[in-house]
């Protein structure tokens, strides 16, 4: 039986912008934090650490789940704060990129690090075996590189990289609490500089900034290129140096120089003239307010080599290439960016097949499979495709043929020839596995247990997983088992899993199944979203040909479908990922139980197109706030921060704030891991199940804040709308959820039923919904993807 890691509390050494981020990381998954760094000169010994956190909270995007979470950073320095270390199961250095700086800091504190904890190095490319040297013996068989990549809470990739003296049981231990505890997806990579996800990511940079000033492209023209079109972030390649920043970007380069003198590609591994020129010039990116980018006022200006300038943006890329990029069939896409002799499809082409021969050329020295590779550019860098799933999706051996014709022909990078197992298959994936070169065979995904919480991992290419048996299914959901499971599963079948007529019937006749054949029922979709909402596009349709009974039908109905996940005799456990606005917001808050994972975005936004939640979104707070009051409490305090959440179309920024917006519960849980959340939500239902579930008793009584708490509300209005922070449109739809929270124009604490608040909220939402300015609203929203104030 492998040994565990057991982690209660976790040491970061050193609280530079990664150091703290990383620390905050571990805060969000509820894991005890002590963050070091040296002495402050002046003032509190901890006063570098208190800064740091500190600073944390300005951050963009926010490395914090929960702003409140940087209270529970415990600050240390390394003179008077090593006894922490002593408490802590898991170390994690992550100090500037100098062997010298880390090798005295493991000297320093090697004595304080408990005999059962493991340390990790969070080095981007130092060598594991190098900066183990300097460790006692005893110290250095529990030694390891990890490295997050930045944003640690954003980023999925966690690089592991074993030393040659790291024992078997720590990277085991480790992966299990990296993936499940930090929900990260692991890779374990190999003891060579800038490991998997940098080498590769760092040099297909490099390959796109040479052949960038080779054919004379614009910037600009290159990032247009080599973003979303290739099924890659829209900084593409120059605006991702810009945010990453010029200097950082040179010191990658730099150190791939010094560390790699005997690599092929070396003489490559410099920093172009033009780039050298910004970083002496101080116009290091983003965070010094020019780079390759320049804003201008409200204009983008891009730097023009030719002019030695900041010059207006090109139009973009040639319609010609944008066509071929566009295509569906990878094969005939390379094939045909090959052929061009247009220069834009020519580096598209060619920044392809250097990418291609690298990675196979280095790909037996860096891991173990070229899912490995994948997974790491995937996850590090944010790529659809690894670069040998976009090689054999485009032809493997086709592919292979013209990278050794161009070798011949002087036109790659490097005559470094194709190693011979590439030229013996016909690709690296099959339905076993994935190639490992040095075990010369195809090799299944990890064995490891944690896995088996993963029902459907994020797939390679030709990776099938097996959608279960489908128990019942119309045009809206799909009801599914696995074999021998007594939890049903309910997928929705629409785009953005939208909630159309099809859904909320799916959603009804879905309970009665499974209240018939089933212990429980969880509502979980394959991929993000959870659910943007209400088919706003077919409500507008009934609404622009008048069909209002029609319109009125389907809020009666879904309401019926909240409410039938609420009163279902078996636990209905919603689980969460992503976007889940409107009525999917409204389908977790009626479930038995919600499971989100960290990032997800609920909210009621309905006010922003003009409406007001009408899923029993409105009625359910009334009911939480009468419960929360008590007997005597006052229930216009329990509403007044959920009025402005939804008046204002407020959606949270992770799973934490929404439980603070309350648009979830406190009981609800929280989940690390995207791919674990359905395995965590049918373990939520069969336990609730196990315990004798029913569902809760219907609210007959509930006090409501009356018209006392409608005047109040309006009151709040007046002062926002003389201060011209809405429109009176948006005071109309305010004061007429305030109406609803409020249970209507009755006397304060009156005692109104459910059926009540349905009513209510059927009756405002429909009246919205008639008018013109509503349905301006619903249609600038349909065509332009953000609100309209009108």
């Amino acid at each position: 039986m492998s040994q565990k890691l057991l982690v209660r509390r976790v040491a970061v050494l050193g609280a530079g912008v990664m150091g703290a981020q990383i620390a905050a990381h571990f805060v969000n998954a509820g894991i005890d934090v002590v963050l070091f760094d040296l002495p402050a000169k002046e003032g509190d010994p901890n006063g570098i650490v208190q800064k740091a956190i500190a600073n944390l909270g300005k951050l963009s995007p926010a490395p914090f789940g929960r702003k409140s979470f940087a209270d529970a950073i415990v600050a240390a320095n390394y003179d008077t704060g090593l006894d922490e270390l002593k408490t802590c199961d898991l170390v994690i250095e992550a100090i500037a990129e100098r062997m010298d700086w880390k090798h005295d800091l493991y000297k320093k504190i090697a004595s304080s690090v408990p005999a059962h904890a493991v340390l990790a190095s969070n080095t981007s490319g130092l060598g594991i075996d190098s900066l183990s040297d300097v460790l006692p013996e005893e110290l250095r068989h529990r030694f390891c590189g990890v490295h997050f990549f930045n944003p640690p809470r954003y980023m999925h990739l966690a690089e592991l990289i074993p030393s040659k003296h790291t024992e078997q049981w720590v990277m085991d231990a480790l992966e299990t609490f990296l993936t499940t505890y930090m929900g990260k997806g692991v890779v374990i990579a190999r003891d060579t500089p800038n490991f998997i996800g940098n080498r590769i990511g760092v040099f297909s940079i490099l390959a796109g900034m040479h052949h960038t000033g080779d054919l004379g492209l614009p910037f600009d023209v290159v990032d247009g290129l080599t973003g979303p079109l290739l099924g890659r972030p829209k900084s593409a390649t120059y605006r991702t140096a810009d945010v990453v920043g010029l200097d950082t970007m040179a010191h990658v380069i730099k150190t791939m120089a010094d560390t790699l003198p005997d690599d092929p590609w070396h003489k490559y591994f410099k920093s172009p003239t033009w780039l050298t020129m910004l970083v002496e010039k101080g116009a290091l990116g983003q965070k010094s307010g020019a780079g390759i980018y320049r804003k201008v006022g409200k204009d983008i200006l891009v730097l023009d080599l030719a002019k030695q300038d900041y010059a207006p943006g090109h139009a973009g890329p040639d319609a010609d290439v944008v066509e071929i990029l566009k295509g569906k069939d990878p094969v005939k896409k390379l094939a045909e960016l090959r052929a061009s002799s247009n220069p834009q499809a020519q580096f598209v082409w060619a920044t392809f097949r250097d990418l291609f021969h690298y990675a196979a050329y280095h790909l037996k020295s860096i891991a173990d499979t070229a899912r490995d590779v994948d997974l790491a550019l995937r996850w590090g860098y944010g790529w659809r495709m690894g670069p040998f799933e976009t090689w054999q999706a485009s032809g493997w051996q086709q592919v292979a043929q013209w990278i050794e014709e161009d070798i011949a022909a002087g036109k790659t990078m490097s005559d470094a020839p194709l190693p011979d197992w590439v030229k013996s298959r016909e690709g690296v994936y099959t339905s076993e596995g994935s190639y490992s070169p040095t075990q010369n065979a195809i090799v299944p995904r990890s064995d490891l247990p944690v896995y088996k919480r993963q029902r459907f991992p994020d797939p390679v290419l030709g990776e099938k997983f097996s959608t279960g048996e489908t128990v019942w299914e119309n045009d809206g959901v799909r009801l599914w088992r696995d074999a021998g499971d007594d939890i049903a599963v309910l997928s929705f079948k629409t785009k953005m899993h939208t909630v159309s007529d099809q859904v909320l019937d799916g959603i009804q006749h879905a309970i009665k199944i499974a209240e018939r054949d089933f212990k429980g029922m969880v509502i979980w979709q394959d991929k993000e979203p959870f659910s943007a909402g209400a088919d706003l596009a077919g409500a507008l349709g009934l609404l622009k040909e008048g069909k209002f009974d029609q319109f009125e039908a389907m809020v009666a109905n879904f309401q019926a479908a909240s409410q039938a996940i609420k009163y279902a005799l078996v636990p209905v456990v919603t689980a969460v990922r992503g976007l889940a606005l409107g009525g999917g917001c409204e389908f977790q808050m009626h479930s038995a139980k919600s499971v989100a994972h960290l990032e997800s975005y609920i909210g009621l936004v309905e006010a922003g197109v003009g409406l007001l939640p009408a899923g029993g979104g409105l009625k359910e707070f009334a009911v939480r706030a009468s419960e929360a009051a008590g007997a005597n409490g006052d229930v216009f305090e329990e509403l007044k921060k959920i009025f402005e959440t939804v008046a204002m179309a407020k959606a949270s920024a992770s799973a934490y704030e929404a439980q603070d917006l309350g648009l979830m519960r406190k009981s609800d849980r929280i989940v690390m891991n995207a791919f674990e959340l359905l395995y965590i939500a049918k373990e939520e239902a069969a336990a609730l199940a196990s315990a004798g579930y029913r569902p809760p008793m219907p609210a007959r009584k509930i006090r409501v804040a009356g018209n006392v708490g409608i005047a109040t509300f309006k009151m709040m209005l007046v002062n926002m709308l003389e201060g011209r922070f809405i429109s009176p449109y948006d005071n109309e739809i305010a004061t007429r959820i305030a109406t609803i929270l409020c249970g209507g124009e009755v006397d304060r604490n009156s005692v109104v039923d459910e059926d009540w608040l349905i009513r209510l909220e059927r009756k405002h939402f429909c009246e919205l919904a008639k008018q013109q300015k509503t349905q301006d609203r619903i249609e600038f929203m349909l065509k332009n993807g953000k609100p309209l104030r009108n």
